[in-house]
């Protein structure tokens, strides 16, 4: 698929969904608020959800994003989400229920055991992303890990990601930078826009 044809053009009178899921602590709120704002500054309308009740111990952190003309509300019914962004390759299978035939997907190249694993009661699914690609045809799947670390920070994994999920959203990157410039403190910005870059050379 060339590079071309693999932007998605966002049709203002149709409502179009993202949903992110990982785990706590990888930045997974940060990254939301940081789609939203791109697409408010885009002039679309906006709604997000999350859930996180268990990210401070490490379980599972989701946000749905839905943007258009005009949306009504924040969640997205299952079997009808158009992109699913994985923080981690496990969090890509939980939500697979809610993705259309033809949805995209991009799971970072991670692996962070829930406590079912570290207990020894269950055993980490290594063939998760195998799994994944047998039912959707389009999978990109990126180490976000190593991305943060040649911008200079590790903890800018979510941005490295997101710099991957806009070449699939066809929205300006100087709104991208201006957000990115916003929202984080000046000194980690340049590692956060690096990572953002490399993220959608990746």
């Amino acid at each position: 698929m060339s590079k071309k044809s693999s932007i998605e053009k966002i049709n203002p009178t149709e409502v179009k969904s993202v949903l992110m899921a990982g785990v706590g602590g990888q930045g997974i709120l940060r990254a939301s608020d940081i789609l939203c704002l791109v697409m408010m500054e885009s002039g679309m309308d906006v709604k997000k959800s999350e859930v996180h009740g268990m990210a401070q111990r490490g379980g599972c952190v989701t946000s749905h994003v839905r943007y258009g003309s005009k949306v009504y509300s924040p969640i997205e019914r299952k079997g009808n989400v158009d992109i699913l962004l994985a923080f981690e390759k496990l969090e890509s299978l939980r939500y697979l229920d809610y993705l259309k035939p033809d949805s995209r997907i991009i799971i970072n190249e991670l692996e962070l055991y829930p406590p079912a694993v570290n207990l020894g009661d269950m055993t980490y699914p290594g063939q998760a992303i195998d799994l994944v690609k047998e039912s959707f045809k389009t999978v990109k799947v990126v180490k976000a890990h190593e991305i943060a670390r040649k911008a200079g920070n590790l903890r800018a994994e979510n941005t490295a990601l997101l710099g991957v999920l806009s070449q699939w959203l066809d929205l300006e990157i100087t709104m991208w930078e201006k957000i990115i410039w916003e929202v984080f403190p000046k000194k980690v910005v340049d590692a956060n826009l690096k990572a953002f870059h490399l993220g959608r050379a990746a």
